[in-house]
Protein backbone atom coordinates (compact mmCIF):
# COMPACT_ATOMS: atom_id res chain seq x y z
CA UNK A 1 0.00 0.00 0.00
CA UNK A 2 2.79 2.44 0.91
CA UNK A 3 4.57 1.79 -2.38
CA UNK A 4 1.38 2.54 -4.28
CA UNK A 5 1.00 5.83 -2.41
CA UNK A 6 4.60 6.82 -3.15
CA UNK A 7 4.17 5.91 -6.79
CA UNK A 8 1.04 8.06 -6.92
CA UNK A 9 3.01 11.05 -5.62
CA UNK A 10 5.79 10.48 -8.13
CA UNK A 11 3.32 10.29 -10.99
CA UNK A 12 1.53 13.40 -9.81
CA UNK A 13 4.76 15.32 -10.30
CA UNK A 14 5.51 13.65 -13.64
CA UNK A 15 2.02 14.30 -15.02
CA UNK A 16 2.08 17.89 -13.82
CA UNK A 17 5.38 18.52 -15.61
CA UNK A 18 4.13 16.82 -18.77
CA UNK A 19 0.93 18.87 -18.62
CA UNK A 20 3.03 22.02 -18.67
CA UNK A 21 5.03 20.70 -21.63
CA UNK A 22 1.91 19.75 -23.57
CA UNK A 23 0.22 23.04 -22.80
CA UNK A 24 3.08 25.09 -24.25
CA UNK A 25 4.34 22.81 -27.01
CA UNK A 26 2.83 24.57 -30.01
CA UNK A 27 4.12 28.09 -30.70
CA UNK A 28 1.07 29.23 -32.70
CA UNK A 29 -1.35 27.98 -30.07
CA UNK A 30 0.77 29.55 -27.33
CA UNK A 31 0.60 32.92 -29.09
CA UNK A 32 -3.17 32.69 -29.46
CA UNK A 33 -3.46 31.53 -25.85
CA UNK A 34 -1.61 34.61 -24.60
CA UNK A 35 -3.83 36.91 -26.67
CA UNK A 36 -6.91 35.36 -25.10
CA UNK A 37 -5.42 35.38 -21.61
CA UNK A 38 -5.45 39.16 -21.70
CA UNK A 39 -9.19 38.72 -21.16
CA UNK A 40 -9.12 35.77 -18.75
CA UNK A 41 -6.12 36.08 -16.40
CA UNK A 42 -8.21 37.23 -13.44
CA UNK A 43 -10.77 34.43 -13.76
CA UNK A 44 -8.67 31.40 -14.73
CA UNK A 45 -9.09 28.19 -12.78
CA UNK A 46 -6.23 27.26 -10.43
CA UNK A 47 -5.38 23.66 -11.32
CA UNK A 48 -2.23 23.55 -9.19
CA UNK A 49 -4.16 24.27 -6.00
CA UNK A 50 -6.95 21.87 -6.95
CA UNK A 51 -4.53 19.03 -7.76
CA UNK A 52 -2.71 19.49 -4.46
CA UNK A 53 -5.89 19.36 -2.42
CA UNK A 54 -7.24 16.38 -4.37
CA UNK A 55 -3.98 14.45 -4.00
CA UNK A 56 -4.02 14.97 -0.23
CA UNK A 57 -7.59 13.69 -0.10
CA UNK A 58 -6.58 10.58 -2.04
CA UNK A 59 -3.60 9.95 0.23
CA UNK A 60 -5.74 10.20 3.36
CA UNK A 61 -8.23 7.70 1.93
CA UNK A 62 -5.44 5.33 0.88
CA UNK A 63 -3.83 5.55 4.31
CA UNK A 64 -6.87 3.94 5.97
CA UNK A 65 -6.93 1.09 3.49
CA UNK A 66 -10.15 2.01 1.69
CA UNK A 67 -11.82 0.29 -0.08
CA UNK A 68 -10.32 -2.96 1.26
CA UNK A 69 -12.05 -2.27 4.60
CA UNK A 70 -15.40 -3.22 3.04
CA UNK A 71 -16.73 -6.37 1.45
CA UNK A 72 -18.46 -6.32 -1.93
CA UNK A 73 -21.95 -5.81 -0.48
CA UNK A 74 -20.81 -2.91 1.69
CA UNK A 75 -18.97 -1.33 -1.23
CA UNK A 76 -22.09 -1.44 -3.36
CA UNK A 77 -24.13 0.04 -0.52
CA UNK A 78 -21.71 2.95 -0.14
CA UNK A 79 -21.76 3.73 -3.86
CA UNK A 80 -25.56 3.45 -3.99
CA UNK A 81 -26.03 5.77 -1.02
CA UNK A 82 -23.60 8.29 -2.49
CA UNK A 83 -25.51 8.35 -5.80
CA UNK A 84 -28.86 8.66 -3.98
CA UNK A 85 -27.52 11.52 -1.87
CA UNK A 86 -26.16 13.29 -4.95
CA UNK A 87 -29.59 13.03 -6.54
CA UNK A 88 -31.26 14.48 -3.44
CA UNK A 89 -28.80 17.38 -3.40
CA UNK A 90 -29.45 18.11 -7.06
CA UNK A 91 -33.20 18.17 -6.49
CA UNK A 92 -32.96 20.41 -3.43
CA UNK A 93 -30.57 22.81 -5.18
CA UNK A 94 -33.10 23.13 -7.98
CA UNK A 95 -35.86 23.84 -5.47
CA UNK A 96 -33.66 26.53 -3.91
CA UNK A 97 -33.11 28.12 -7.32
CA UNK A 98 -36.86 28.15 -7.89
CA UNK A 99 -37.44 30.00 -4.61
CA UNK A 100 -34.89 32.69 -5.45
CA UNK A 101 -36.25 33.03 -8.98
CA UNK A 102 -39.86 33.45 -7.82
CA UNK A 103 -40.76 37.14 -7.75
CA UNK A 104 -43.81 36.39 -5.60
CA UNK A 105 -41.63 35.26 -2.69
CA UNK A 106 -40.47 38.43 -0.92
CA UNK A 107 -38.50 36.95 1.98
CA UNK A 108 -36.48 34.29 0.23
CA UNK A 109 -34.27 33.61 3.22
CA UNK A 110 -37.20 32.59 5.43
CA UNK A 111 -38.87 30.67 2.61
CA UNK A 112 -35.72 28.65 1.98
CA UNK A 113 -34.59 28.16 5.59
CA UNK A 114 -35.67 24.53 6.03
CA UNK A 115 -34.41 23.65 2.57
CA UNK A 116 -30.99 25.15 3.30
CA UNK A 117 -30.80 23.22 6.58
CA UNK A 118 -31.51 19.96 4.71
CA UNK A 119 -28.92 20.84 2.08
CA UNK A 120 -26.28 21.55 4.73
CA UNK A 121 -26.85 18.11 6.25
CA UNK A 122 -26.69 16.48 2.84
CA UNK A 123 -23.48 18.32 1.93
CA UNK A 124 -21.87 17.10 5.15
CA UNK A 125 -22.88 13.51 4.49
CA UNK A 126 -21.74 13.76 0.86
CA UNK A 127 -18.34 15.00 1.99
CA UNK A 128 -18.04 11.95 4.25
CA UNK A 129 -19.15 9.45 1.61
CA UNK A 130 -17.43 10.84 -1.48
CA UNK A 131 -13.84 9.70 -0.68
CA UNK A 132 -15.05 6.16 0.09
CA UNK A 133 -17.28 5.91 -2.98
CA UNK A 134 -14.51 7.25 -5.19
CA UNK A 135 -11.97 4.80 -3.73
CA UNK A 136 -14.35 1.92 -4.43
CA UNK A 137 -14.97 2.96 -8.04
CA UNK A 138 -11.25 3.56 -8.57
CA UNK A 139 -10.48 0.03 -7.39
CA UNK A 140 -13.20 -1.48 -9.57
CA UNK A 141 -11.90 0.32 -12.66
CA UNK A 142 -8.38 -0.82 -11.74
CA UNK A 143 -9.48 -4.45 -11.60
CA UNK A 144 -10.94 -4.25 -15.10
CA UNK A 145 -7.80 -2.52 -16.40
CA UNK A 146 -5.73 -5.37 -14.99
CA UNK A 147 -7.90 -7.95 -16.71
CA UNK A 148 -7.62 -6.05 -20.00
CA UNK A 149 -3.83 -5.93 -19.76
CA UNK A 150 -3.56 -2.15 -19.38
CA UNK A 151 -1.31 -2.42 -16.33
CA UNK A 152 2.31 -2.85 -15.29
CA UNK A 153 2.94 -5.75 -12.88
CA UNK A 154 -0.80 -5.97 -12.36
CA UNK A 155 -1.27 -2.32 -11.37
CA UNK A 156 -2.46 0.61 -13.52
CA UNK A 157 0.29 3.07 -14.28
CA UNK A 158 -0.60 5.71 -13.18
CA UNK A 159 -2.97 4.76 -10.37
CA UNK A 160 -6.64 5.39 -11.06
CA UNK A 161 -7.23 8.54 -9.04
CA UNK A 162 -10.23 10.78 -9.62
CA UNK A 163 -12.23 13.29 -7.63
CA UNK A 164 -15.83 14.40 -8.26
CA UNK A 165 -16.02 18.15 -8.09
CA UNK A 166 -17.48 21.31 -9.52
CA UNK A 167 -15.62 21.77 -12.78
CA UNK A 168 -14.35 24.88 -14.53
CA UNK A 169 -15.68 25.94 -17.90
CA UNK A 170 -13.49 25.89 -20.99
CA UNK A 171 -13.31 29.03 -23.09
CA UNK A 172 -12.68 27.64 -26.59
CA UNK A 173 -11.37 29.80 -29.43
CA UNK A 174 -11.54 29.25 -33.20
CA UNK A 175 -10.79 31.58 -36.12
CA UNK A 176 -13.88 32.83 -37.91
CA UNK A 177 -12.73 31.90 -41.42
CA UNK A 178 -12.25 28.20 -40.67
CA UNK A 179 -12.89 25.70 -37.90
CA UNK A 180 -9.86 24.98 -35.72
CA UNK A 181 -9.37 25.08 -31.97
CA UNK A 182 -6.51 27.49 -31.41
CA UNK A 183 -6.91 27.99 -27.67
CA UNK A 184 -8.79 26.56 -24.71
CA UNK A 185 -8.60 28.21 -21.31
CA UNK A 186 -10.23 26.94 -18.12
CA UNK A 187 -12.16 29.62 -16.28
CA UNK A 188 -13.63 29.71 -12.77
CA UNK A 189 -16.61 27.62 -11.76
CA UNK A 190 -18.68 30.40 -10.19
CA UNK A 191 -19.19 32.73 -13.16
CA UNK A 192 -22.78 33.62 -13.98
CA UNK A 193 -24.21 33.14 -17.45
CA UNK A 194 -24.26 36.90 -17.93
CA UNK A 195 -20.57 37.12 -17.05
CA UNK A 196 -19.73 34.25 -19.40
CA UNK A 197 -21.68 35.81 -22.26
CA UNK A 198 -20.02 39.19 -21.69
CA UNK A 199 -16.59 37.52 -21.72
CA UNK A 200 -17.32 35.80 -25.04
CA UNK A 201 -18.44 39.12 -26.55
CA UNK A 202 -15.29 40.92 -25.40
CA UNK A 203 -13.06 38.18 -26.80
CA UNK A 204 -14.96 37.99 -30.11
CA UNK A 205 -14.93 41.74 -30.63
CA UNK A 206 -11.38 42.28 -29.42
CA UNK A 207 -9.70 39.46 -31.33
CA UNK A 208 -12.12 38.91 -34.24
CA UNK A 209 -12.51 35.24 -33.36
CA UNK A 210 -15.27 32.79 -32.56
CA UNK A 211 -15.44 31.86 -28.86
CA UNK A 212 -17.59 29.62 -26.71
CA UNK A 213 -17.48 28.80 -23.01
CA UNK A 214 -18.49 25.15 -22.63
CA UNK A 215 -19.37 23.08 -19.60
CA UNK A 216 -17.05 20.15 -19.09
CA UNK A 217 -17.51 16.67 -17.69
CA UNK A 218 -13.92 15.75 -16.91
CA UNK A 219 -10.32 16.95 -17.08
CA UNK A 220 -7.26 14.71 -17.38
CA UNK A 221 -5.15 16.37 -14.68
CA UNK A 222 -3.95 14.11 -11.86
CA UNK A 223 -5.96 13.19 -9.87
CA UNK A 224 -8.49 13.58 -12.67
CA UNK A 225 -11.52 15.83 -12.31
CA UNK A 226 -14.97 14.35 -12.92
CA UNK A 227 -18.31 16.12 -12.76
CA UNK A 228 -20.72 15.02 -10.04
CA UNK A 229 -23.46 12.86 -11.49
CA UNK A 230 -26.02 10.23 -10.53
CA UNK A 231 -25.48 8.25 -13.75
CA UNK A 232 -23.10 5.48 -12.70
CA UNK A 233 -22.52 4.29 -16.26
CA UNK A 234 -21.43 7.79 -17.24
CA UNK A 235 -19.26 8.18 -14.13
CA UNK A 236 -17.40 4.93 -14.80
CA UNK A 237 -16.88 5.72 -18.48
CA UNK A 238 -15.63 9.20 -17.64
CA UNK A 239 -13.26 7.97 -14.92
CA UNK A 240 -11.85 5.49 -17.44
CA UNK A 241 -11.75 8.16 -20.17
CA UNK A 242 -9.69 10.49 -18.00
CA UNK A 243 -7.39 7.67 -16.89
CA UNK A 244 -6.69 6.91 -20.55
CA UNK A 245 -5.61 10.55 -20.92
CA UNK A 246 -3.20 10.06 -17.99
CA UNK A 247 -1.94 6.85 -19.60
CA UNK A 248 -1.38 8.58 -22.95
CA UNK A 249 0.35 11.55 -21.29
CA UNK A 250 3.20 9.17 -20.41
CA UNK A 251 3.51 8.27 -24.12
CA UNK A 252 4.12 10.19 -27.36
CA UNK A 253 0.47 10.59 -28.41
CA UNK A 254 -0.46 12.27 -25.14
CA UNK A 255 2.70 14.37 -24.96
CA UNK A 256 1.93 15.72 -28.44
CA UNK A 257 -1.76 16.34 -27.64
CA UNK A 258 -1.76 19.99 -28.70
CA UNK A 259 0.65 19.80 -31.63
CA UNK A 260 -2.01 19.48 -34.34
CA UNK A 261 -5.82 19.26 -34.54
CA UNK A 262 -5.41 15.69 -35.84
CA UNK A 263 -3.42 14.58 -32.81
CA UNK A 264 -5.97 16.17 -30.48
CA UNK A 265 -8.76 14.25 -32.20
CA UNK A 266 -6.72 11.04 -32.02
CA UNK A 267 -6.29 11.55 -28.27
CA UNK A 268 -9.93 12.37 -27.55
CA UNK A 269 -11.38 9.67 -29.78
CA UNK A 270 -9.09 7.04 -28.29
CA UNK A 271 -10.06 8.07 -24.77
CA UNK A 272 -13.75 8.03 -25.67
CA UNK A 273 -13.61 4.58 -27.27
CA UNK A 274 -11.57 3.07 -24.45
CA UNK A 275 -13.50 4.87 -21.71
CA UNK A 276 -16.83 3.60 -22.96
CA UNK A 277 -15.57 0.02 -23.24
CA UNK A 278 -13.94 0.01 -19.81
CA UNK A 279 -16.87 1.73 -18.12
CA UNK A 280 -19.28 -0.79 -19.63
CA UNK A 281 -17.21 -3.71 -18.37
CA UNK A 282 -17.06 -2.29 -14.84
CA UNK A 283 -20.82 -1.79 -14.80
CA UNK A 284 -21.38 -5.32 -16.12
CA UNK A 285 -19.06 -6.83 -13.51
CA UNK A 286 -20.01 -4.93 -10.36
CA UNK A 287 -23.45 -3.40 -11.03
CA UNK A 288 -25.23 -5.73 -13.49
CA UNK A 289 -28.62 -4.82 -12.04
CA UNK A 290 -28.22 -1.33 -13.53
CA UNK A 291 -27.89 -2.65 -17.07
CA UNK A 292 -31.20 -2.61 -18.93
CA UNK A 293 -31.69 -3.08 -22.63
CA UNK A 294 -34.87 -1.05 -22.41
CA UNK A 295 -33.22 1.91 -20.74
CA UNK A 296 -34.00 5.04 -22.82
CA UNK A 297 -31.08 6.82 -24.40
CA UNK A 298 -30.37 10.20 -22.90
CA UNK A 299 -29.10 13.35 -24.50
CA UNK A 300 -28.20 16.87 -23.55
CA UNK A 301 -27.71 19.75 -25.84
CA UNK A 302 -24.20 20.64 -24.86
CA UNK A 303 -21.87 17.74 -24.28
CA UNK A 304 -19.04 18.63 -21.93
CA UNK A 305 -15.37 19.11 -22.53
CA UNK A 306 -13.97 15.69 -22.10
CA UNK A 307 -16.76 13.20 -22.30
CA UNK A 308 -20.45 13.14 -23.20
CA UNK A 309 -22.49 14.36 -20.26
CA UNK A 310 -25.42 12.45 -18.75
CA UNK A 311 -28.66 14.07 -19.79
CA UNK A 312 -31.87 14.99 -18.06
CA UNK A 313 -34.11 14.85 -21.10
CA UNK A 314 -35.23 11.94 -23.22
CA UNK A 315 -34.02 12.20 -26.79
CA UNK A 316 -36.77 13.70 -28.99
CA UNK A 317 -37.86 11.93 -32.20
CA UNK A 318 -35.12 13.83 -33.96
CA UNK A 319 -31.69 12.62 -35.13
CA UNK A 320 -29.42 15.14 -33.47
CA UNK A 321 -26.17 13.64 -34.76
CA UNK A 322 -27.35 13.49 -38.36
CA UNK A 323 -28.65 17.05 -38.27
CA UNK A 324 -25.48 18.34 -36.60
CA UNK A 325 -23.37 16.51 -39.19
CA UNK A 326 -25.33 18.20 -41.97
CA UNK A 327 -24.84 21.55 -40.25
CA UNK A 328 -21.09 21.05 -40.01
CA UNK A 329 -20.76 20.08 -43.68
CA UNK A 330 -22.74 23.10 -44.87
CA UNK A 331 -20.79 25.42 -42.57
CA UNK A 332 -17.45 24.08 -43.82
CA UNK A 333 -18.58 24.61 -47.42
CA UNK A 334 -19.57 28.22 -46.79
CA UNK A 335 -16.32 29.00 -44.97
CA UNK A 336 -14.29 27.38 -47.74
CA UNK A 337 -15.89 29.87 -50.14
CA UNK A 338 -14.96 32.76 -47.84
CA UNK A 339 -18.58 33.42 -46.88
CA UNK A 340 -18.02 34.00 -43.17
CA UNK A 341 -21.10 36.15 -42.51
CA UNK A 342 -23.31 33.72 -44.40
CA UNK A 343 -21.87 30.78 -42.47
CA UNK A 344 -22.53 32.48 -39.13
CA UNK A 345 -26.06 33.40 -40.13
CA UNK A 346 -26.65 29.81 -41.21
CA UNK A 347 -25.34 28.43 -37.89
CA UNK A 348 -27.63 30.76 -35.96
CA UNK A 349 -30.62 29.62 -38.04
CA UNK A 350 -29.69 26.02 -37.38
CA UNK A 351 -29.34 26.76 -33.66
CA UNK A 352 -32.96 27.93 -33.66
CA UNK A 353 -33.90 24.77 -35.55
CA UNK A 354 -32.24 22.61 -32.87
CA UNK A 355 -33.95 24.64 -30.16
CA UNK A 356 -37.33 23.98 -31.78
CA UNK A 357 -36.55 20.26 -31.64
CA UNK A 358 -35.70 20.20 -27.95
CA UNK A 359 -31.93 20.94 -27.94
CA UNK A 360 -31.05 24.08 -26.00
CA UNK A 361 -27.88 25.20 -27.72
CA UNK A 362 -26.80 28.54 -26.28
CA UNK A 363 -24.48 29.17 -29.24
CA UNK A 364 -23.62 27.34 -32.43
CA UNK A 365 -20.47 28.72 -34.01
CA UNK A 366 -17.00 27.86 -35.25
CA UNK A 367 -15.73 27.37 -31.70
CA UNK A 368 -18.53 24.88 -31.00
CA UNK A 369 -17.46 22.72 -33.94
CA UNK A 370 -13.76 23.07 -33.17
CA UNK A 371 -14.41 21.67 -29.71
CA UNK A 372 -17.02 18.96 -30.16
CA UNK A 373 -15.64 17.81 -33.49
CA UNK A 374 -12.64 16.24 -31.73
CA UNK A 375 -14.85 13.60 -30.07
CA UNK A 376 -15.26 11.29 -33.04
CA UNK A 377 -15.84 7.90 -31.43
CA UNK A 378 -19.21 7.68 -33.22
CA UNK A 379 -19.98 8.53 -36.87
CA UNK A 380 -21.67 11.81 -37.73
CA UNK A 381 -22.15 14.69 -35.35
CA UNK A 382 -19.95 17.77 -35.12
CA UNK A 383 -16.87 16.17 -36.69
CA UNK A 384 -18.08 16.62 -40.26
CA UNK A 385 -15.84 15.03 -42.89
CA UNK A 386 -12.81 14.88 -40.60
CA UNK A 387 -11.01 11.62 -41.51
CA UNK A 388 -9.30 11.21 -38.14
CA UNK A 389 -12.22 9.75 -36.20
CA UNK A 390 -12.98 7.03 -38.78
CA UNK A 391 -9.28 6.08 -38.86
CA UNK A 392 -9.13 5.71 -35.07
CA UNK A 393 -12.31 3.62 -35.10
CA UNK A 394 -10.85 1.48 -37.88
CA UNK A 395 -7.70 0.85 -35.85
CA UNK A 396 -9.84 -0.31 -32.93
CA UNK A 397 -11.74 -2.67 -35.24
CA UNK A 398 -8.45 -4.07 -36.55
CA UNK A 399 -6.99 -4.61 -33.06
CA UNK A 400 -7.45 -7.94 -31.32
CA UNK A 401 -8.04 -6.29 -27.93
CA UNK A 402 -8.56 -2.91 -26.33
CA UNK A 403 -5.05 -3.03 -24.84
CA UNK A 404 -3.53 -3.68 -28.26
CA UNK A 405 -5.47 -0.75 -29.72
CA UNK A 406 -4.48 1.68 -26.96
CA UNK A 407 -0.85 0.63 -26.97
CA UNK A 408 -0.56 0.81 -30.77
CA UNK A 409 -1.99 4.30 -31.05
CA UNK A 410 -0.25 5.62 -27.93
CA UNK A 411 3.14 5.54 -29.70
CA UNK A 412 1.98 7.36 -32.82
CA UNK A 413 3.23 10.87 -33.40
CA UNK A 414 1.35 11.87 -36.57
CA UNK A 415 -1.94 11.24 -38.32
CA UNK A 416 0.07 9.96 -41.28
CA UNK A 417 1.34 7.13 -39.11
CA UNK A 418 -2.21 6.21 -38.15
CA UNK A 419 -3.30 6.14 -41.79
CA UNK A 420 -0.43 3.81 -42.67
CA UNK A 421 -1.38 1.49 -39.82
CA UNK A 422 -5.00 1.37 -40.94
CA UNK A 423 -4.20 1.13 -44.66
CA UNK A 424 -0.85 -0.71 -44.90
Amino acid sequence: MFQRIVRGLELTLILFILALIVGYSNPSITHEMERVRAYTREIEFNYVSWMGNAALLKLRTASIGAPQLFDHAAQKQIVTEYLRLTQQISEKEYQLEQIYADAKITDKEIASKSLRVELAKNYTRQTELAPLAEAILQEQVSQILAELGLTAAGQPLPNVWYHATALPMALVISPRDHIEQTASISIETNLTLDEVSALETRVDDGLNVSSLAVDIGGVGVYPTMVMRSTDLNWILSTVAHEWIHNYLTLRPLGILYGETPELRTMNETTASIAGNEIGGLVLERFYPELISASRPSLSLISAPLDHPEPGDFLRPPFDFRAEMHETRLATDALLAEGKIDEAEAYMEARRIFFLQNGYLLRKLNQAYFSFYGAYADSPGGAAGEDPVGPAVRALRAQSASLAEFVNRISWMTTFERLKKEVNP
